[in-house]
């Protein structure tokens, strides 16, 4: 039986590759066109989690980590895969204290979007957390994590100047700063964020 996506029909689906992460589902189909198509969504087994961890003093917490796909060192917000269906507040918390030991007794989401729309269903979710304290970190074996501190504002130059390529990282950084300056975060948070400015 035939299904309507949009300005496309369906005409069937097979599941064309499938691991602990993702499966790949090809779509028998017509274009908007009226010619026949074949495409292909990458469909990801987790929620993308992001956390922007802000300290006392407005600096952020980001990692460093070679990324296996891009063969690239890559520094980025603290990231991760939460359950779909799940809590993405516990699983946030869960990544902070994974990759940089940190806990934090405030958190705020802020940022809900879909990655790279075009090949892949994959949503991401994205949270500020302050009031942090330190721990200590415990990587999953797949990772080998460097901690680094920046001031806020330093970071949201290097993302504007292409330094950081990380998406999530990017939009994350752009939107707490648009969110600090325009009123919408705890006025303490935003002052200390804004200080470097």
């Amino acid at each position: 039986m035939d299904e309507t996506r949009g300005p496309w029909r369906v005409h069937g689906t097979r599941i064309a590759y499938d691991n602990p992460w993702m499966q790949v589902v090809e779509h028998d189909a017509t274009r908007p066109d009226g010619k026949p198509a074949v495409y292909a969504v990458m469909c990801p087994k987790h929620v993308a989690i992001a956390v922007l961890p802000i300290h006392a003093d407005g600096s952020i917490e980001m990692v460093g980590q070679h990324r296996f796909a891009t063969d690239r060192y890559e520094w980025e917000i603290p990231e991760g895969g939460g359950r779909v269906g799940g809590d993405p507040l516990e699983d946030a918390r869960r990544e902070l204290k994974e990759e940089t030991g940190l806990t934090a007794m405030r958190w705020l989401q802020m940022l809900e979007v879909d990655l790279s729309n075009s090949i892949t269903n994959e949503p991401a979710i994205g949270f500020i957390a302050w009031d942090l304290t330190d721990g200590e970190a415990e990587p999953e074996g797949t990772e080998v994590i460097e901690p680094r501190r920046l001031p806020f504002a330093e970071a949201v130059q290097r993302a504007v100047n292409g330094e950081f390529r990380d998406m999530l990282t990017v939009a994350m950084l752009l939107k707490a700063h648009y969110m600090a300056a325009n009123g919408l975060l705890d006025a303490g948070l935003a002052r200390a964020m804004l200080s470097g400015e």
